[in-house]
């Protein structure tokens, strides 16, 4: 069975840290460029929120028993078979997964505009992803199979 309070801390953390880059309006990309602690903020602030949106699969796929995933984006895709992500937005969790591979293993070679276009136009895919969890947490079917 899903532990409901830890996957809702977890939301609720990832809900505080978009919020965080929400409120950094004075980080422009003429900033992003010059400002390498304006840079590191960035680019930490949305390398935890990857890897929340992770670990939430995660401890979902285990504590209730689903198939292992080969990889971070595979655990998005086995939460959609579940019915607990929609199939349509799966494209979008992979490239989260990607994105974080990015941060982590290529750091050298991150493209400043990749990360600033995240940081600008995709914050609101936590707040879905969030959504969805929150959704299949509350709905009662924890702890079933889909």
């Amino acid at each position: 069975m899903v532990d409901e309070v830890l996957i809702q801390r977890m939301c609720s953390d990832i809900r505080a840290n978009v919020q965080l880059l929400r409120d950094a309006v004075d980080i422009t990309w003429d900033v992003y460029c010059r400002d390498p602690r304006s840079r590191r903020f960035v680019e930490r602030t949305l390398h935890i929120l990857v890897e929340a949106c992770i670990d939430i699969a995660h401890h979902i796929l285990s504590d209730e028993g689903f198939e292992e995933p080969g990889s971070y984006s595979e655990a998005f895709r086995i939460l959609a078979d579940h019915g607990i992500l929609p199939r349509d937005e799966v494209a979008v969790y992979e490239r989260m997964a990607r994105f974080r591979n990015l941060l982590v293993h290529y750091y050298e070679k991150v493209d400043d505009a990749v990360v600033y276009g995240v940081f600008r136009n995709h914050l609101d895919d936590f707040e879905r992803y969030v959504t969805h969890i929150l959704s299949y947490v509350q709905s009662g079917r924890s702890g079933r199979h889909a």
